[in-house]
């Protein structure tokens, strides 16, 4: 990861944040992007302990002129992008009945449409320097779960773009991958309105849903992406990982 520069999305908690700490770590010069100044402000502060470089970067990723920004500023500061992260998203509950139509407009805004946008500024930029893509979608990408409507058919859509994106840049050298993680531990399903009550038993149930005994960890994950976007997965391209304890191979409880 030595001088290259990453781009990493939803960096402000989660799984970002563990990823662009995880890619620091390692030599990579990281644009963390997220909406919470402040988080991001620790996420450089902690950075510069380990003489890393993060670069906090504030936007929200559904408007397309901060979109827009983001990629030039990135590019004009480090002179090339390498790796593009995309971990941003939300998380709502509602099935087919309760689901309103602003809720489904959001997620898929947050969830696809920005993913989308970022990556299509971003491609010739990877393509100059044969960099990656690493989606962040989920085990909810992969199977159906009931009350969780739009955010399945969004991380389904993940799965897909990954899939498609990867097919139509592997010609130009430009690798994409996503990665499906099960329960981890982030302030994700707090966000999307579950409260801490709620949190701790669905927490305590992962340790029935998930063969391995017990939910996973942002760090976790953040492995497995800093794998597959560094020159060990050269010959990885199209996939959907799956690293949720076992989650995806079992049948619904």
């Amino acid at each position: 990861m030595r001088d290259k520069v990453a781009l990493v999305t939803g960096a402000s908690s989660g799984i970002g944040r563990a990823t662009a700490i995880r890619l620091a770590s390692e030599g990579a010069v990281v644009m963390a992007v997220g909406r919470n100044q402040g988080e991001l402000g620790a996420l450089r502060d902690e950075a510069h302990e380990f003489d890393a470089v993060v670069k906090p970067h504030l936007a929200d990723l559904t408007e397309t002129s901060q979109v827009d920004r983001l990629v030039a500023d990135t590019v004009e500061s480090y002179g090339r992008l390498d790796i593009l992260v995309n971990a941003a998203g939300i998380i709502k509950n509602g099935s087919i009945e309760t689901t309103t139509l602003a809720d489904w407009d959001k997620m898929m805004n947050v969830n696809l449409r920005s993913m989308f946008y970022l990556t299509q500024k971003c491609i010739p930029h990877l393509v100059a320097t044969k960099g990656n893509i690493v989606n962040v979608s989920s085990v909810t990408g992969l199977r159906a779960f009931p009350n969780v409507l739009a955010y399945c058919v969004s991380k389904a859509g993940t799965d897909q773009f990954t899939r498609c994106t990867a097919l139509e840049m592997a010609p130009k050298g430009v690798r994409v991958n996503a990665v499906n993680p099960g329960v981890i531990v982030t302030n994700l399903h707090k966000r999307g309105g579950m409260n801490d009550d709620a949190y701790k038993v669905f927490l305590d149930n992962a340790k029935n849903t998930h063969p391995l005994g017990r939910p996973g960890t942002p760090e976790e994950v953040a492995d497995l992406i800093a794998f597959l976007a560094s020159d060990q997965a050269g010959w990885i391209t199209g996939t959907t990982y799956s690293i949720d304890g076992g989650r995806g191979q079992t049948c619904a409880r």
